[in-house]
């Protein structure tokens, strides 16, 4: 691992650095937001942050550096957060409605829209950092409700053909439904709890309908 990696992680020589790196990064994202990641520079993120240049170079070594940790690590928490999922639970709508109604309220928000937004700015220079950001929020969350969907085809609440990857897909997909198209634009408000309600109703029973097991009906 190189040393780069390892002040990107916040293993550097303090034993208590966690606190200040969690500084830093809240300042960056103060400054990254406002600025994006161009006009971003790192004086202002110490200012920000509250910190010194050259404390803040310890803990990351570049802007670069400093932009894919804040990033990623965003992403992974918002992952982390809502792909919870409890594989013995018999009762599927109920998961995919909490899961549905957690993910749209979560991915409206207008600073994970910025967020998204200042990541596909940025990756078009920097291609690592969108598949960073890819890899750490979309894919881990497809992946774990994969991993959801193999155990209810197992136990026989879906349809035993059912492509789990393609599946976990769809059900995002249709929960969202062109709503991040139009918020990455600025279209329009966040949908509102009711709008949030009624799309995770119907993404759930389109995707049962395709997806249920053949009894099912």
């Amino acid at each position: 691992m190189s040393g780069a990696s390892i002040k990107e992680r916040g293993q550097g020589p303090q034993a208590g650095e966690s606190d200040k790196r969690r500084q830093i990064l809240e300042g960056a994202r103060q400054v990254f937001m406002a600025s994006g990641f161009d006009g971003a520079s790192m004086g202002e993120i110490a200012r920000a942050a509250g910190v010194s240049k050259g404390t803040l170079y310890v803990y990351f070594d570049s802007k670069e550096a400093l932009f894919e940790a804040l990033t990623t690590e965003e992403k992974e928490g918002l992952a982390e957060a809502l792909f919870r999922l409890d594989e013995d639970d018999p009762d599927l709508c109920a998961v995919l409605t909490r899961l549905g109604t957690s993910y749209l309220a979560m991915m409206a928000r207008p600073e994970h829209v910025s967020l998204i937004r200042m990541v596909i700015g940025a990756c078009e220079k920097f291609p690592r950092f969108g598949q960073a950001f890819f890899e750490a929020g979309p894919a881990c969350g497809t992946e774990r409700l994969k991993a959801y969907f193999d155990s209810q085809v197992a136990a026989g609440r879906l349809a035993p053909t059912t492509d789990t990857d393609l599946a976990a897909k769809h059900f995002l997909h249709l929960c969202q439904a062109g709503m991040m198209t139009r918020l990455l634009f600025n279209v329009g408000e966040a949908p509102s709890e009711a709008e949030i309600r009624y799309r995770v109703a119907e993404a759930v029973r389109v995707f049962y309908a395709g997806y249920g097991p053949p009894t099912a009906g």
